[in-house]
């Protein structure tokens, strides 16, 4: 527990940022929540009793007011392709680590291309995807691997029980689409191919009681990103339920609503990271309750390793090329379900 830290929380009063304001408080920090929204800052700020600071991205000096003093900033504002430079920017300038949330491809791959040799010559901590998307799996494939130092292929399966988008879900899918048109990305043979034929629909043997799933095959998301910046692999694939990608695409699939005390929906989730090098797999599987919420614990659990210096690099680094994979899937025992085979534990 960490006590009375200031933590900037850009975007803290939308969904996601909710859950991590909350996630903080209960470990003992004190978040400052910011954003340009300065009625729904002042709101939950009432709510927690905490001093809100409006700040945007258009404005550098706002920035800079809304991190001064704090020990980090956590960026939860999307669409993520608009907000990571700005806050980069003013975390290096305030010499403060920056974590982010961001799911989208470019926005993470923006991060990495742009601020990887610049953050490491500064010392910099800047830890992109720190998310269920991007986090989780790539600390789940990283757990797998072992004390493998390569492997051929990284497989990260998704089975959501449901997906209710939030707006911001749905505002960042809309520009990742306005940057891609309509071109898909796929990670294979060591790079990036777009693509512009349909993902193929694929069958996916997840551990019971799941089982064997109809899912979407190269449904690239974040961990697409995260895994090859760190792990030698050529080809690396995610694959979505069939059920969750037709609630995402659908538009008037509501947003997730509160069926616990703690906010959380009744959604379900599963993660299933294979990994496989000469004909030999390897597997770390993980499950929980509500794809939200579970990424609060997440990167509050990332910020205070980077605060006590558990971390094994600096500069733009995946969660799993930062911290220790297992111990940290382990520390995640009271929000998810974990299964490490033994080479993997």
């Amino acid at each position: 527990m960490r006590s009375g830290q200031l933590v900037a929380v850009f975007g803290a009063y939308g969904h996601t940022g909710r859950f991590v304001v909350a996630e903080l408080a209960a470990r003992g920090y004190v978040p400052v929540p910011s954003g340009r929204n300065a009625q729904a800052l002042r709101e939950l700020a009432d709510e927690y009793g905490l001093e809100a600071r409006v700040a945007t991205v258009e404005s550098a000096e706002s920035l800079d007011r809304a991190l001064a003093g704090t020990v980090a900033v956590i960026n939860c504002a999307g669409p993520f392709a608009t907000t990571t430079g700005p806050v980069i920017e003013a975390a290096l300038r305030a010499e403060i680590p920056y974590l982010d949330v961001a799911a989208e491809l470019e926005a993470n791959l923006d991060t990495f291309a742009h601020y990887r040799d610049r953050a490491r010559e500064a010392g910099a901590v800047i830890v992109p995807a720190m998310a269920f998307f991007g986090g989780l799996g790539d600390l789940l494939a990283t757990a797998a691997m072992g004390d493998w130092t390569a492997a051929d292929e990284v497989h990260i399966a998704y089975a959501l029980s449901s997906w209710h988008p939030t707006a911001g879900t749905r505002l960042s899918g809309a520009v990742s689409r306005e940057r891609r048109g309509d071109v898909r990305l796929r990670y294979s043979g060591g790079q990036w191919e777009r693509r512009t034929d349909a993902a193929p629909t694929l069958q996916w043997t997840f551990p019971e009681p799941t089982g064997v799933r109809d899912v979407i095959g190269e449904f690239t998301m974040a961990d697409v990103v995260t895994v090859p910046q760190h792990l030698s692999a050529p080809d690396v694939t995610t694959y979505m339920t069939v059920e969750a990608v037709r609630d995402i695409a659908a538009p008037h699939t509501p947003a997730p609503t509160a069926a616990d005390e703690d906010g959380r929906s009744d959604q379900t989730f599963l993660v299933d990271a294979v990994v496989r090098s000469g004909g030999v797999e390897r597997r770390a599987t993980a499950g929980g309750q509500d794809i939200y919420a579970v990424t609060a614990p997440l990167v509050a659990e990332a910020l205070e390793r980077v605060l006590t210096g558990r971390t094994r690099t600096a500069g733009v680094a995946s969660a799993g090329e930062i911290f220790d994979a297992p111990d940290f899937l382990h520390a995640l025992a009271p929000h998810i379900t974990l299964d490490l085979h033994p080479q993997a534990a």
